[in-house]
This record gives structure tokens, sequence and C-alpha cells, in this order.
């Protein structure tokens, strides 16, 4: 497998590229911004965009996908749920003093345990309410990797104070559908560094047991 994680625009979402090596098909995770960039990695390693997966609909996650599918005619999926934060996304652009983006709905909506992937390279996805009502999360059982969106962090947790935040359901997220996962699942938050859910089980002062 091909994996390129990079963080860009103001906010440093980390958006990652997965490509398989046989079929140069790949997709794209939360291409929030510097499209260029992304489409110089994808140059390099000859890869053909055929899914765009947005893990939430906050601005830095899903700003520059819209562009990408317009480039790469790949389809953007993000889970519906998500569609009230997409309404309000010229409010988003204000908090962080950007133009606002052209989102639009999403061309599939993701369901709980639903197979999405490309050619030689299967994954799931699995809902994570909390840190917004959509959010989702990749995992890929075969490669031992879990794409977090903005659910888990490296000693850290989704922050549920914006809309559609929910503290008790982002607990009940992490605790029932990721925690249980293999401790050497790696996970690629959707910011900042990479660590693995073993780690986090015995490390992660927000989901230790009181």
């Amino acid at each position: 497998m091909i994996r390129e994680t990079l963080p860009v625009g103001l906010l440093g979402c980390n958006c990652t590229i997965l490509g398989d090596e046989t079929s140069h098909e790949a997709m794209v995770v939360d291409p929030g911004d510097e499209i260029p960039r992304i489409l110089a990695l994808l140059a390099k390693h000859q890869l053909k965009v055929k899914l765009i997966l947005v893990t939430h609909a906050h601005i830095d996650h899903i700003a520059g996908a819209q562009t990408l599918k317009e480039i790469t005619g790949a389809p953007v999926l993000y889970n519906q749920a998500d569609l009230p934060l997409v309404a309000m996304m010229d409010i988003q652009a204000g908090w962080i003093g950007v133009p606002p983006p052209t989102v639009l709905g999403p061309d599939h909506s993701p369901q709980d345990e639903e197979a999405i992937g490309v050619q030689g390279l299967e994954g799931k996805v699995i809902l994570t309410p909390g840190h917004t009502e959509g959010s989702l999360c990749l995992y890929l059982p075969q490669h031992h990797l879990l794409l977090a969106g903005d659910t888990l962090f490296a000693g850290s947790v989704g922050r549920t104070d914006l809309p559609g935040g929910n503290a008790n359901k982002l607990l009940n997220s992490l605790r029932r559908r990721l925690l249980p996962l293999p401790d050497e699942t790696a996970v690629i938050p959707g910011h900042g560094p990479l660590t693995t859910i073993g780690t986090e089980r015995e490390q992660n002062p927000f989901l230790l047991e009181t």
C-alpha cells in the first residue's frame, strides 16, 4: 500500500492518500486544503483518485473536496448527518477568517460497517458520532490502520463544544467502537502525530477508567 499523510491548511488537517501499487487506484481522505500539494503526491506515485472520503464536515477537513472532485471526477463521500454543518459553511469560514469554500452534499453517505475502497485496497466505515453527528473513521484491518478524523488524537480526543458535538456520544464511540480494535492498529488522527490503539488505551487521560 502507498500511504502519504500531509498536514494541510491553516489548522494542519492530516490529509491522507492511500493507494494500491498494482492498480494505481487511490482514495484521498480529508482533502481540506492545498489541493496542488495533494495532486503532486498523486502524480509522484502515478495514482488515479477513485474516491474522496471526508471524516466530518468541519471546514478544515472538507474545504478542498469539491475542487478535488472537479479535477479527478472522483465522488465525495461523507455522512449526511453532517449536512447541518455544510449549511453553515460561511459561519465556519468566519471562525478561521477565510472565504467560504464551495461544499456540496455527498455523492454517497456511508453507513456503519460499510465496505469502501478502491481496487486492491479495502476498508470499512466506523461511524463515531460525538465530535460531530456524522463523524466517521476508516479502518483497514489488513493494514492495521485506522484513519480517525477528529474522534481520537495522540493523548487526546475530539472537542465537543462546536455545533453537532456531544461529549457522551464521543466517549461512547471511543470506548465501544475504537478501543476494541487491536493494540497494534496504527492511528492517523485528524491533526497531529500518529499513535496506536494500544497506546491510547493505556495512556490517553480521556479514556482511562476512573
